[in-house]
C-alpha cells in the first residue's frame, strides 16, 4: 500500500509538471471586442523589448475606425489618455470579478468624450487619467465603447485587448476564456542554443544549432550533439502562427523532458506587472538587443523571480556523461493545442579547461546590494539589480570635447541586463557656473550619439539614475526645442485642424501648452510622430485671435511660436 501511495504521488507530480490543467475560467460570459472574425498580430506573454506583453493584439477588418465592442456588461473604472503607451485605453470592470482593457482607441463615445475634455480644460491637461465613480458610464454587452485607432505606442492599426483579475490587476490570457481564433496551424521551431556552464552556473560559451522539421519531430543535423563541458542549459526559439496572418507571435507554453522526466515547463496563462521585466532574464538578452532575436530560456538564472514556471528540476540545467546521451525532448503548444516537438540527443565531449578570458576588476553579486567607487564617479546597485553574479570591468579616460565636462565613465557592457535602476553619481572637471544648471548625465552610444539621464545636483557631484551598463559623462542641453507649424493659416474655423511638428534634440520634451488671446486650449499630442494639434470645434468664438504655443524641455529651454489668425 505504501509503494502504491508513493507511485500515486510520484504520478500526480509529474503530471502537475505538464502545465496542462488550468483553473477554470468562464467560457461563454466574454463575447469578442470586435464583429469580424478575430485575427492576432500579437499573443499573450509574447517577448517584447523589457516586457511580456500583457493582452492580445487584434487586427482590423478595414482600419482605423472599426467599432470596439463590450465584451460584457459593466462600468467605466478607468480611462487613460496618454501620448504614449497604451494611448486613449477604456476600462470597463464586470460583475464577474474581471476587467476588460480596450488600448489604442481612436476616440470614445460622446458622453464618455465630453466627460474627459471638460476635465482636460478644468486641469489644462492633454494626458489625464480618471477613474469615474463606479455606474456613471454603463455600457452593455456588445454595445459600441469606441473606435479602433492607432494612438499611443501603436505603429499600426489594432486593438490591444486584456481580461485582468479586478482584485489583483494580473492580467489573463484572454483566449482562456472562450474567444473563438481559427488556428489549425502548430508552433514552428527555428532555433535550438546551447550554453556550456561551469560550476557556478555561468555561461562559458555558446552555439546555436537550426532545426529542421521532420514528419513528427524537428531535428538537428547529427542527431546528437556532444558538447565539451559537464553541463548546459538549452534556449528555443519557438513561434506561434496561426490561419490567415502572417505573424510569429509567441506560444503558449514549452515543456522539455530530460530523459522522459519532465524539468523545465512554462506557460503563458497569467502574469505580475510587477514582474514583467525578469522577461530579461526569462530569454537571451544579448541575442535580444543585438540581432533582435528571442530564445526562450529553458533554465533559470538564479536571479529569476517569475513566477510562470512550474518548479524546475536542477533549475533546467542538464548534467552531462561521458558514453552516454541523454535524450532532451521539447514540446511546444498554443492555446488551441497545436503542439510541435523536438527531440535531440547531447552527450559530453572532451572537456577541455577553458581560460576565464574575462576583463572585470568588481563582481556583484545578484542578491546583495554593492557599490562601486572610483572618486570621479560613484554607481551603486540595489539589491536584486542582476540576474547571476555579474563581473564589471570600469575604467575611465578624460574627454576634451566642447560641452563634455567631466571623464568617461564606462561600467560594464551594454548587453548585459540591469533589473533595477541603480545611481550614477559623477564628479564634473571645470564646469562654467552659467551653463551648471543645463548640466546632465548622458550615455554615449554608437556613433557618439548621446542619450540624456537627466540628473540633479548632490553634494558637487550630478545624480541620475538609469538600467543600462555602458559608457556615461556629464554634458550640457542649451538648445530650445523647435516647434515647426505643417498646416497653420491665417484664417482657421470648426472642422479645422493646426498641427506643428515640435522636437527636441536631447534632454526630451518636458512640457507643452497653447494659448488663444490668454486662455489655455487643448492640445493633442503624438508622440511617435512627433505631431502636437488642435481641433477647431466651434469653442473659440468667432474674431480675430493671437495663438502663442510653448515648449519646454527638461533642461527648461524654451521655445515659443505665435501666430495671428481670424476664424
Amino acid at each position: 500500500m505504501r509503494q502504491l501511495l508513493f507511485l500515486l504521488g510520484l504520478f500526480t507530480i509529474v503530471c502537475g509538471f505538464t502545465s496542462d490543467s488550468l483553473p477554470e475560467y468562464p467560457q461563454d460570459y466574454f463575447r469578442s471586442p470586435v464583429n469580424h472574425p478575430i485575427r492576432l498580430s500579437g499573443t499573450f506573454g509574447e517577448l517584447r523589448p523589457n516586457h511580456f506583453h500583457a493582452g492580445i493584439d487584434i487586427k482590423p477588418l478595414k482600419g482605423v475606425g472599426d467599432p470596439i465592442l463590450a465584451v460584457a456588461e459593466g462600468y467605466v473604472s478607468r480611462v487613460k489618455v496618454s501620448s504614449r503607451g497604451y494611448g486613449n485605453c477604456l476600462y470597463i470592470n464586470h460583475p464577474n470579478g474581471y476587467t476588460s482593457v480596450y488600448a489604442h482607441l481612436k476616440e470614445f463615445p460622446d458622453s464618455l468624450a465630453a466627460y474627459i475634455k471638460k476635465l482636460q480644460y478644468e486641469r489644462q491637461t492633454f494626458e489625464i487619467e480618471l477613474f469615474p465613480d463606479p455606474y456613471v458610464f454603463n455600457f452593455q454587452k456588445g454595445e459600441q465603447i469606441g473606435k479602433l485607432g492607432i494612438s499611443g505606442r501603436s505603429f499600426g492599426p489594432h486593438l490591444h485587448f486584456e481580461i485582468r483579475d479586478s482584485r489583483t490587476e494580473r492580467p489573463i490570457n484572454p483566449l482562456l476564456f472562450g474567444l473563438k481564433v481559427a488556428d489549425t496551424v502548430k508552433p514552428k521551431l527555428h532555433q535550438l542554443k546551447v550554453y556550456s556552464l561551469d560550476p557556478d552556473l555561468q555561461t562559458l560559451s555558446a552555439k546555436k544549432y537550426n532545426l529542421t522539421e521532420g514528419k513528427s519531430n524537428y531535428y538537428i543535423s547529427g542527431d546528437t550533439l556532444v558538447v565539451g563541458a559537464w553541463r548546459v542549459g538549452l534556449a528555443l526559439k519557438a513561434f506561434d502562427h496561426m490561419n490567415g496572418v502572417t505573424n510569429w507571435n509567441g506560444p503558449f507554453s514549452i515543456q522539455m523532458s530530460v530523459d522522459d522526466i519532465p524539468t523545465f515547463s512554462f506557460q503563458m496563462e497569467t502574469f505580475d506587472f510587477e514582474e514583467t521585466r525578469y522577461l530579461n532574464a526569462h530569454l537571451d538578452y544579448k541575442e535580444r538587443l543585438t540581432k533582435k532575436s528571442y530564445f526562450h530560456r529553458c533554465f533559470r538564472l538564479p536571479g529569476n523571480r517569475l513566477s510562470i514556471y512550474d518548479e524546475p528540476i536542477n533549475e533546467g540545467v542538464i548534467p552531462l556523461e561521458i558514453g552516454r546521451a541523454k535524450k532532451v525532448e521539447f514540446l511546444v503548444k498554443d492555446v488551441a493545442g497545436n503542439e510541435a516537438k523536438l527531440r535531440v540527443f547531447i552527450r559530453r565531449g572532451k572537456v577541455t579547461p577553458t581560460e576565464n578570458n574575462r576583463v572585470f576588476n568588481y563582481i556583484i553579486p545578484y542578491d546583495a546590494p554593492a557599490s562601486i567607487l572610483t572618486g570621479g564617479a560613484e554607481f551603486h546597485f540595489p539589491e536584486g539589480s542582476f540576474y547571476e553574479t555579474t563581473y564589471l570591468h570600469y575604467h575611465s579616460s578624460a574627454e576634451t570635447s566642447s560641452r563634455i565636462y567631466s571623464d568617461i565613465h564606462s561600467i560594464g557592457e551594454k548587453t548585459t541586463p540591469v533589473h533595477k535602476n541603480f545611481d550614477i553619481r559623477i564628479l564634473p572637471n571645470d564646469i562654467p557656473e552659467e551653463v551648471r544648471d543645463k548640466a546632465l548625465i548622458a550615455r554615449c552610444q554608437d556613433q557618439n550619439l548621446l542619450t540624456s539621464l537627466g540628473g540633479k545636483w548632490e553634494n558637487g557631484m550630478l545624480v541620475a539614475r538609469t538600467r543600462t551598463l555602458g559608457d556615461y559623462c556629464i554634458t550640457t542641453d542649451i538648445t530650445p526645442p523647435t516647434i515647426t507649424p505643417l498646416n497653420v493659416k491665417s484664417v482657421m474655423g470648426k472642422g479645422h485642424r493646426m498641427t506643428f511638428r515640435i522636437k527636441d534634440d536631447f534632454s526630451g520634451l518636458k512640457s507643452y501648452s497653447a494659448t488663444v488671446d490668454g486662455e489655455w486650449i487643448l492640445m493633442e499630442f503624438d508622440e511617435k510622430n512627433a505631431l502636437l494639434y488642435h481641433k477647431f470645434d466651434g469653442s473659440i468664438p468667432k474674431g480675430k485671435h493671437s495663438l502663442v504655443v510653448t515648449i519646454t524641455d527638461m533642461r527648461d529651454n524654451v521655445k515659443t511660436y505665435k501666430k495671428e489668425f481670424t476664424n
